[in-house]
């Protein structure tokens, strides 16, 4: 049990053996981001106690809620399509393969390692400097707080832009398990970075990712703007001349340099989109349309590739954050109905290879709706009690024939706690709907 725990630990820090993580098959290969979901919920309480006692008001509310709402639908659409990032991989490496690399060599481990996290810096640098590329990745930039629930807030568009990435591997021989495992770690390893709890790694500053590194990235500040794309070494950054050290003497401004107003994830992921469309169609030539497309997002015509800094809003601390509250009761609503989610989440990845894809999609057009309500209800949306009250009555209907858990008293739980949400949110619903119509009286 503690060796177990002591290995999902490692993952977080690269700290694995090739031995024990090499694979001959792609079926083989963990699950080590799902595997490791009581690690981060474990991080995450971890990190808040210690800014509580530091006097530190690093976590809110909200906020995280926005940031794990993310992570499950970038995990639940994931596993929907999971693998068609690498589509054609094995067939290049069957036909065209340069090289024969065992699959158990640490050879083959650390080569794929390093063309792993080589490839994450330059999609990374890409999605910050290919407008269309960055209507999926502003997403993960989109908090205006810097902790570990900020790593959770993924794209689940991004995915698809990375198409074909890491193919030229293929070519060198690199097996696919091989490459599946470094997206896992890599993608674990940049959680831990994900706070200001850690300031300083000291030597490890040279080569590795850290903290004091991704903060500067996820600043809105002009200094930190296109700066730090490393995923787990830092080496690339001071290579390709995209470094940027941390500074003392000016506060870093998380979030986007045009912050969206809102904490619905699910419009957080499309929502700018709409803006690069908009100023595409907006251009006088169609040279200057592809441009707004895969310029940088601070293009405008007659300025360089990325656009002309000088003309780029001076972004400084302290800046005002979107902070909406909601009554101690809605609070706690929220809290528990997003515990729901994470066992929906759950139960939808373990058994997705049993649905029907009519079943598969449903369930994660459900799952989507919950994530969404939840910022709908923060933003203040009129419509969500209705909505809500729909979803929840839904949910009755569905469970009551369909046990989600096979667990029965859980389920049992879990459907009157649902039941009495209808209820509620039904009750809700009516008082909008009766001060809608009594405000359009006065009118």
């Amino acid at each position: 049990m503690a060796s177990s725990l002591l290995a999902r630990l490692g993952t977080f820090f690269y700290l694995v053996h090739p031995n024990t993580t090499s694979f001959e098959k792609a079926e083989d290969v963990p699950d080590y981001p799902n595997e490791a979901v009581p690690l981060f919920i474990a991080f995450l309480i971890l990190e808040w106690i210690i800014t509580r006692l530091k006097n530190k008001n690093g976590m809110i509310t909200n906020d995280m809620l926005t940031s794990i709402g993310n992570g499950v639908i970038h995990q639940v659409t994931g596993a929907a399509i999971r693998g068609t990032a690498l589509i054609g991989y094995d067939w290049i490496y069957n036909k065209y393969r340069f090289i024969d690399l065992d699959w158990n060599s640490p050879v083959t481990w650390f080569l794929a390692a390093l063309g792993v996290d080589l490839g994450y810096y330059w999609f990374h640098r890409a999605s910050h400097e290919v407008n269309i590329l960055w209507g999926s990745h502003q997403t993960h930039h989109s908090s205006e707080y810097y902790n570990l629930s900020t790593a959770l807030r993924q794209s689940t568009f991004s995915r698809y832009f990375s198409f074909g990435l890491y193919n030229p591997l293929a070519l060198l021989g690199v097996p696919l398990p091989a490459i599946l495992v470094h997206q896992h770690f890599n993608l674990l390893y940049q959680f831990w970075i994900h706070t200001e709890v850690v300031e300083n790694c000291g030597p490890l500053e040279w080569i590795f990712n850290t903290p004091s590194h991704h903060r500067v990235h996820h600043g809105a500040n002009k200094w930190c703007l296109d700066k730090n794309y490393a995923g787990v070494l830092i080496i690339w950054d001071r290579m390709f001349g995209t470094f940027e050290p941390e500074r003392k003497d000016e506060k870093i401004v998380y979030g986007l340099v045009s912050q969206p107003q809102s904490l619905n994830a699910v419009w957080l992921q499309v929502f700018y989109f709409r803006a690069i469309f908009e100023k595409a169609l907006s251009m006088p030539t169609w040279g200057d349309t592809l441009r707004a497309l895969f310029y940088g997002p601070g293009w405008v015509p007659g300025t360089p590739r990325l656009g002309d800094p000088s003309t780029f809003p001076d972004v400084k601390a302290p800046r005002p954050k979107y902070n909406p509250r909601l009554p101690l009761w809605h609070e706690i609503y929220v809290v528990v109905h997003f515990g729901a989610i994470v066992v929906m989440q759950h139960v939808f990845i373990s058994k997705i290879a049993t649905f029907s894809w009519f079943m598969a999609l449903v369930f994660l057009l459900f799952i989507l709706l919950s994530v969404g309500i939840i910022g709908a209800m923060y933003d203040g949306w009129w419509w969500a009690p209705l909505v809500e009250a729909a979803r929840c009555a839904c949910y009755v209907a569905y469970a009551r024939s369909y046990p989600i858990t096979s667990i029965p008293v859980v389920d049992s739980v879990i459907l009157g706690y649902f039941a009495l949400s209808t209820l509620l949110w039904a009750s809700q619903s009516m008082s909008v709907i009766q001060a809608t119509a009594k405000e359009a009286k006065l009118q």
